[in-house]
């Protein structure tokens, strides 16, 4: 897919995203969470090249532009759409998937100084609300909802919404009829 088709993409999937958003224009313009992950694009290719310095340095200009920082390790799937986004922190381990929504303040964060895999990974078409806080190596799986100010240290099985602090689990609305028991994923 090339570079115009990707960016073409993501403005859909803005505008899909934010009824306020009068015009591709506009989104493409004045838009800091596209912004933040077009230049996440950039020194992604280059930390995956084996780069360290550059990236790293092109994610601080993003942050320091945008309001958001997201580490050139971590990995973002397509159409990922970060609303209103100042203060959002996404870790080096972090793994996104596909239509994800981020809204302002969330930290995609480690517990602690372990090497190897310690950020969240998302899957497809997650919601997560203002002021979420996602830590460790935990997977919240597809279709699921984070409510505002959830601290989530827990894995979640799709179509969950998860609320509160700690954040608990319960089946998210419109979910399929067939659910995993949630007694695997939390302790109820």
């Amino acid at each position: 897919m090339s570079v115009f088709s990707r960016i073409r993409e993501d403005i859909s999937a803005a505008r899909a995203h934010d009824p306020a958003a009068r015009s591709a224009a506009e989104v493409f313009f004045v838009y800091s969470g596209l912004h933040a992950v077009w230049w996440h694009r950039v020194s992604h290719a280059l930390w995956r090249r084996g780069m360290r310095f550059v990236p790293r340095a092109i994610s601080q200009v993003s942050r320091f532009c945008s309001g958001i920082e997201i580490h050139p390790g971590a990995t973002i799937g397509r159409r990922l759409f970060i609303d209103h986004g100042m203060g959002v922190v996404i870790g080096e381990t972090a793994v996104i998937g596909d239509d994800v929504l981020i809204y302002h303040g969330v930290t995609l964060g480690g517990t602690g100084h372990d090497r190897g895999k310690r950020h969240p990974t998302v899957g497809n078409r997650v919601i997560i609300g203002a002021g979420a806080k996602l830590l460790g190596d935990i997977e919240i799986q597809h279709d699921s909802a984070i409510g505002s100010n959830a601290v989530v240290v827990r894995s979640a099985p799709p179509w969950t919404t998860l609320t509160g602090i700690p954040a608990q689990g319960r089946p998210r609305r419109g979910a399929p009829i067939e659910q995993p028991d949630m007694a695997d994923f939390y302790v109820i």
